[in-house]
């Protein structure tokens, strides 16, 4: 994304900083130097999948051949590897290239969002209020509340992880700090912290039913709500916040001072930073009028028992058309009041105007549009062939057979789980799997069902920033490039570890002062069924 010409101080299409002839950052020291120099050994991203899916057709012909399977312990249904080496393989993949594609869902929300925020940025709007935010809020509090955003942006599925970096990146640099280090922060953010939140979301939904729908079938008849993990991701979100700030702040925000882009960075702090002229004080107004009635417009949607966006069944707002429709809610969110700023600033004198700007938002796309095509066929080739569900569940009965219990066997699932995540991406997929096994398993030790989704919560969030083959991770590796194109996967990765590691030491030792005291996990929930 880039600035208008009236706001010069962030450009990230400055092409002179990305020089091949500028001296490479010198790499992290320890473990980390060692991540970053092997991961900058590794090919392009494209390539790296290109490869990857080349080992998963044979690794499918090679598991097929020997009779590689498990039992589905939910569904107690066979799961034998589908063989990509066969002619239903080849048939498969050539009719479903095009589709996996096109029908990929974050290729779709990325643009869709984008085209929204695009028309804010570049009529000026969002680069204003990130000014003035810059140096209204403490610094501080800025930190955390970035983390804090990032982690409840999970209320509309994945949208935070489209919005949240990219504004973060602006923030830091109106602070005077490197914007890449906001962009590594804003991710984190929101996919470390994925399943912290301050609010009810559709992944305690989803959990919850999945839990329930276990509970029910073992004759338990356990119903697990979506508020069951509610007191403990209030505090988690907090936690998060926190934890971030201190990395970002003791670590990323250090490290990224040897990147290009340091003429990116906006050091200046005076007054007239946060001085407006007429036409912007005139299009702030216009914008806040249009974004204040349009808030109201979809609350009067939604807040009503009566709602079209609730529900039609239940009249309920987790699940509801509501949370399964807010990226284009949330286009408009940001594309009325960017137009109503626009137009009294003079950045948009025309309706085509609008298109201009959504088509120089797109332009910065280009390398992930591109990447987006193997990455589809990667993931679909990988649940076609069943291999996913296999190693989640001999993953699942590896943790099972070790006779663990306690403490111990707490933080060997959060890891088992954690480690699996960086593979299996789908969250509700893998639980379908665990759940079945361990929460028969812990209800023989009196622990609540709710707990022991908790427990899964915190493995399959933590490692979502630090997994290639996440799905948004071509998206960062692009927000990074637009401003040091040098930068490669193990760079990347080794500012991302971090916040892996020690947000996963922090939650499980929240999660274990939480089971020392027995604190009420959720309501009506507590650690232990009695």
């Amino acid at each position: 994304m880039t600035e208008k010409k009236d706001q010069p101080k962030v450009r990230p299409a400055q092409t002179s900083n990305n020089s091949d002839d500028t001296p490479l950052p010198t790499a992290a020291n320890g473990f980390l130097g060692w991540v970053e120099r092997m991961g900058n050994k590794l090919p392009h991203p494209f390539w790296m999948f290109v490869w990857i899916c080349i080992l998963i057709i044979g690794l499918s012909a090679v598991t097929s051949y020997f009779g590689l399977s498990a039992v589905d312990p939910g569904k107690g249904e066979l799961v034998e590897v589908n063989n990509l080496v066969s002619g239903d393989g080849l048939r498969w993949f050539l009719q479903n290239v095009v589709t996996n594609f096109a029908h990929f869902a974050p290729f779709g929300l990325v643009l869709v969002m984008l085209m929204g925020v695009s028309i804010a940025e570049q009529s000026g709007l969002l680069g204003l209020a990130m000014r003035k935010v810059a140096f209204a809020v403490p610094r501080k509090i800025v930190m955390p509340v970035i983390f804090i955003i990032g982690a409840c942006g999970n209320i509309g599925s994945d949208a935070g992880i489209v919005i949240v970096p990219p504004i973060a990146a602006m923030i830091f640099s109106r602070m005077g700090y490197h914007p890449i280090a906001g962009l590594i922060a804003g991710y984190a953010g929101a996919t470390a912290g994925f399943t912290a939140n301050f609010f009810i979301a559709g992944t305690d939904v989803l959990m919850a039913g999945i839990t329930t729908q276990v509970t029910s079938a073992i004759g338990e008849g356990l119903e697990v709500s979506a508020t069951s993990n509610w007191y403990f991701m209030i505090v988690s979100t907090i936690m998060v916040g926190l934890g971030g700030a201190f990395i970002v702040t003791k670590y990323t925000i250090p490290r990224c001072r040897s990147f290009a882009g340091a003429g990116l960075i906006d050091n200046d702090t005076t007054a007239q930073d946060t001085a407006l002229n007429p036409e912007e004080r005139k299009g702030l107004k216009n914008a806040g009028i249009s974004l204040l009635l349009y808030v109201i417009l979809v609350a009067v949607l939604v807040v009503p028992s009566w709602g079209p966006l609730r529900d039609p069944i239940t009249g309920a707002v987790v699940p509801s058309p509501f949370l399964r429709g807010l990226i284009p809610i949330l286009f408009f969110f940001f594309a009325i009041p960017g137009y109503y700023f626009g137009k009294a600033t003079g950045s948009i004198k025309t309706p085509n105007d609008l298109l201009k700007h959504m088509e120089t938002g797109m332009k910065g796309l280009s390398g992930y549009i591109v990447l987006m095509l193997i990455v589809a066929q990667f993931i679909e080739l990988f649940s076609w062939s069943n291999l996913d569900k296999i190693i989640s569940i001999n993953g699942a009965e590896f943790l099972q057979a070790t006779g663990l219990t306690g403490p111990v066997l707490f933080t060997f699932f959060m890891v088992i789980v954690a480690f699996l995540n960086i593979f299996m991406g789908s969250g509700s997929a893998k639980w379908a799997i665990f759940a079945p096994v361990f929460v028969p398993m812990l209800l023989q030790l009196n622990y609540s069902p709710a707990f022991v989704q908790l427990m899964y919560r915190v493995g399959d969030s933590i490692t979502n920033c630090v997994s290639p083959l996440y799905v948004y991770f071509p998206l960062l590796i692009g927000w990074i490039h637009k401003y040091d194109k040098r930068l490669g996967i193990g760079t990347i990765v080794s500012l991302l570890i971090p916040y892996a590691v020690i947000l996963f030491i922090s939650w499980v030792a929240l999660l274990f002062i939480w089971y020392g005291l027995n604190l009420p996990i959720g309501v009506g929930e507590t650690i232990y069924l009695n």
